[in-house]
């Protein structure tokens, strides 16, 4: 999903010290209070400045402009504004030690003690030239044209994609020597390049890593390996994924009973493959994730693994970890199982094939496929809904979330951006996924693993405040949202009713969106807030995410052990570790995802310079609107290029002209022309087209 974060207006005043020095104490105030004497006061001021110094704080230095900085406190309060003459040499992704820190009109300030952990002073972006001199421009952090040095311009030209180190010259001035050039920062492929070296993406594995997976992948499976396992060869299950997919780590069995279903998700055994200290494991914890941009996949596991011996094949008999889960016909758990088992997967199931099949669209030979596991698929569309309608009952958030999907020409060009549609085939997977990952957080909850749980908690009250006051703004009942103690998930569910089906539902969504805490992985049960569950982990998933790895591995030794004691032993330390470091690597991934998408959007809208297109109004700054098309692309408009007006920011969601009184805000249609887009940045420009005010616009 697309979000745009508004920057901050970074207008700082120059702070008043006092009046000039003097050789002589007053005795007496204006208002006729004695002065304390000089020594006294030197006292005073002594303490003052060590009580600031104590408010010391650990922050990351997120910004560097010419003249000043921000830094955001690691324990997550307020980013701290640093004038560039108390940076003490630290440089954006470093972690520093702040003091002095004071709360300021606009936010906390103060300065940088120590650099206690110096990032890696290297950021891409592209060449530029102003004034005939060579200049580096970032794509974040550094917010200001760096000259580049001479003998280390490498030939990179203007427009040139490239990575950049810097040190700082005697004088203090900072300055950039290219050590990358990925090529025309027009490409948004030569800039997905950069996204990655820039988010520290390993592209390649290391040689001992293949090697090993090599000799994995290359394992039989014998008798012996077999000995314990459930047999699940002759029973009625397939896989279904996307038509490209490669690494198919789920699969799926769905049969009736008398007090309802008896769902079998059976995943990719991939902790039977990848052992705790191996090479390949150290690497898979390294990387946390697979990492998916529109032209590539960067996989978790090496090939041989992930589309290899772990990927369940149609025809062939693979290693599996199943859930046996019974439920009843309002799709609660009654009982559930985990065993290691083998599967002879009967059909390779496509999303699109089966929303044929359920629409009774699909050809004869389209059938002829399915035929084998047919019952199963339709008891399992049964399930998917009964456990939708549970969901729904349960008060789970149903956001309308917008992705896209790209269309890349043989060259790698983007050649159409457009919605990414989900249809009944992928919400049915979806459901009976979440089905196997809450049972599996249920199992580890009720035994007293040490476990990794997928968590989401409560929003805080400020964001909430927030969403309260644009609900109200859009017209709406916001009633679930002023009850005393914690909001449940069903108080967002009702206020997101009321505005499907109009011009806000799209807009509430992404507001909701931004009001929710941001999932988490944590050896806590704390509960998921979006899902409505107490329970909840991610178990399906473990050729692409490392946290599901983690919990194969625990539950294999639960099963084979039957001991906490000796599970605690052997994953206390373990768990906590895996959590932290596959949050960090997902929030890694998704950053670099969510760059690349940008530059690709860019690149799409570059073709369509000069073109009309009407859009939704997204989001409203002080300097102007976001609009989103149909297609899903988002791009700015300035207000100041708006004739005729004079608007001014309601600070939320409005711009009101003060001229005729007619509003721009969040939720309007709005015309616009496509004026300019930058791959390198992302960045794309509109201008309003048409009258302003239009016609039939209210006020």
């Amino acid at each position: 999903m697309k979000k745009k974060i508004t920057k901050k207006e970074n207008k700082w005043k120059k702070r008043k010290h006092g009046g000039k020095k003097s050789g002589k104490s007053p005795r007496l105030s204006v208002s006729g209070k004695k002065f304390q004497p000089a020594e006294k006061r030197e006292k005073k001021s002594q303490a003052v400045v060590t009580q600031l110094k104590m408010q010391e704080k650990e922050a990351v230095l997120l910004s560097l402009s010419r003249n000043f900085a921000f830094a955001r406190p690691t324990d997550g309060g307020e980013d701290v504004f640093i004038r560039a003459e108390d940076l003490a040499g630290a440089f954006p992704g470093d972690l520093v030690r702040l003091s002095h820190i004071e709360m300021q009109e606009k936010g906390p300030s103060g300065r940088v003690d120590t650099v206690i952990q110096a990032g890696s002073r290297m950021l891409t972006g592209v060449i530029g030239e102003e004034d005939g001199v060579c200049v580096f421009l970032a794509d974040t952090s550094l917010r200001y044209p760096v000259p580049v040095e001479k003998k280390y311009r490498m030939n990179a030209k203007a427009g040139d994609k490239v990575r950049a180190e810097f040190r700082f010259s005697r004088s203090g001035e900072l300055l950039a020597q290219v050590v990358t050039v990925y090529g025309s920062g027009d490409s948004a492929r030569v800039c997905a390049d950069a996204i990655i070296d820039q988010n520290q993406i390993a592209l390649e594995f290391p040689p001992e890593v293949l090697q090993e997976a090599r000799q994995i992948a290359a394992q039989p499976i014998t008798e012996e390996i077999l000995k314990g396992r459930l047999d699940l060869r002759d029973h009625c299950i397939c896989t279904i994924d996307g038509a490209d997919a490669k690494d198919l780590d789920d699969a799926i069995s769905v049969s009736r009973t008398r007090s309802g279903y008896r769902l079998g998700v059976h995943i990719a055994d991939v902790s039977h493959y990848v052992r705790p200290g191996s090479l390949v494991d150290g690497e898979a914890m390294k990387r946390g994730t697979s990492v998916y941009f529109a032209d590539r996949v960067i996989p978790m596991l090496p090939e041989e693994i992930s589309n290899g011996v772990c990927s369940l094949n149609a025809g062939t008999d693979k290693l599996t970890f199943t859930a046996l889960i019974d439920l009843d016909k309002n799709g609660e758990i009654l009982k559930y199982k985990f065993r290691k088992s083998v599967i002879r997967s009967r059909v390779r199931g496509v999303y699109s094939e089966v929303n044929a099949i359920f629409s009774g669209s699909a050809s004869k030979e389209l059938r002829k496929k399915y035929s084998p596991v047919i019952r199963s698929l339709n008891a399992a569309r049964e399930l998917a809904q009964v456990l939708q309608e549970r969901s729904r009952r349960n008060g789970t958030v149903d956001l309308e979330s917008t992705e896209s999907h790209f269309t890349l020409n043989d060259e790698g060009v983007c050649i159409n951006v457009e919605p990414r549609t989900s249809g009944e085939a992928e919400q049915m997977i979806e459901q009976l996924m979440i089905a196997a990952n809450r049972a599996a957080a249920m199992l580890a909850r009720e035994k007293g693993l040490p476990f990794v749980y997928r968590v989401h908690e409560q929003p805080s009250p400020d964001r909430v405040d927030t969403l309260r006051e644009l609900a109200a703004a859009l017209g709406f009942n916001t009633k679930t949202l002023r009850h005393k103690g914690p909001l449940k998930p069903g108080d967002f569910a009702a206020l997101m009713e009321q505005a499907v089906g109009t011009p806000s539902q799209k807009v509430l969504s992404h507001q909701l969106l931004r009001t929710m805490a941001k999932a988490r992985y944590d050896v806590n049960p704390l509960g998921h807030f979006g899902l409505a569950l107490e329970d909840y982990c991610h178990f399906t998933s473990p050729i692409r995410r490392y946290p599901d790895t983690s919990i194969h591995r625990i539950l294999s030794s639960w099963l084979s052990l039957k001991s906490v004691k000796e599970c605690r032993k052997l994953y206390e330390d373990f768990v906590g570790r895996a959590a932290k470091n596959s949050t960090d690597c997902e929030i890694r991934a998704m950053t670099a995802e969510r760059s690349a998408e940008d530059c690709y959007m860019a690149e799409y809208m570059k073709r369509h310079i000069g073109e009309v297109y009407e859009g939704i109004i997204s989001g409203v700054t002080m300097r102007g609107v976001f609009v989103e098309l149909p297609n899903t692309v988002e791009g700015f408009v300035p207000v100041e290029t708006i004739p005729n007006a004079r608007f001014q920011f309601d600070g939320m969601m409005s711009q009101l002209d003060q001229n005729t009184g007619h509003k721009l805000t969040i939720g309007q249609k709005m015309t616009v022309r496509v004026v300019s887009s930058d791959v390198a940045s992302g960045k794309i420009d509109f201008a309003y087209e048409g009258q302003w005010p239009p016609k039939n616009m209210e006020k």
